[in-house]
């Protein structure tokens, strides 16, 4: 994890006033009332999540591009990553800070209001929420693949949510605090 966060420090995914604070461990305005996430959450979600090279992946709340870049990094060349928001202006934003970083195996596209996720493109071996619903939506756990971890703060708990066959499991891991998960500006 720490050679993804070395690779793609936040500073480079933050607007430009708020830069100065890229070494705060909170969370950090990015725009349309929207953050980049604190550090040590993101940090915690993506041990949770346990990403290898060449999973398939998708990033629900990609705001500034940060977390698509560190998935990128984890999956590596061999596998692909989605990043999915709502903002048009933060798709761009996102966008061009992912470019910037070398790894075109990893995207960020626009959300289809009422739809959350990607499923034209699902199943994904993981999936990873930045935003925070008041019930585990079903439809993200309709796109996760055989053997896949969704990892969500659902209503302020951290949820792991890991697919066996037929077998839906859920386990908890602490409280967060997000902005709410939307379908629709």
């Amino acid at each position: 994890m720490g050679r993804a966060f070395a690779a793609f420090p936040r500073i480079g995914f933050l607007p430009g006033d708020e830069r100065r604070r890229a070494a705060y461990d909170g969370p950090l305005p990015i725009g349309e009332g929207q953050t980049n996430s604190q550090p040590r959450t993101v940090d915690a979600m993506l041990r949770l999540l346990e990403v290898a090279p060449g999973m398939r992946v998708l990033d629900v709340g990609s705001g500034s591009g940060w977390t698509t870049a560190l998935l990128a990094h984890l999956v590596g060349p061999q596998g692909e990553v989605i990043g999915v928001e709502l903002e048009p202006s933060l798709v761009a934003f996102g966008a061009a800070n992912l470019s910037a970083t070398g790894q075109p195996w990893a995207r960020i596209v626009l959300a289809v209001p009422g739809v959350l996720g990607v499923p034209e493109y699902a199943p994904y071996d993981r999936i990873l929420v930045s935003a925070e619903p008041s019930t585990l939506p079903s439809q993200l756990v309709d796109q996760l693949g055989e053997g896949g971890r969704l990892v969500i703060p659902v209503r302020g708990t951290m949820t792991l949510v890991t697919r066996n066959g037929t077998a839906i499991r859920e386990s908890h891991h602490g409280s967060y605090r997000f902005v709410p998960l939307r379908t629709s500006r």
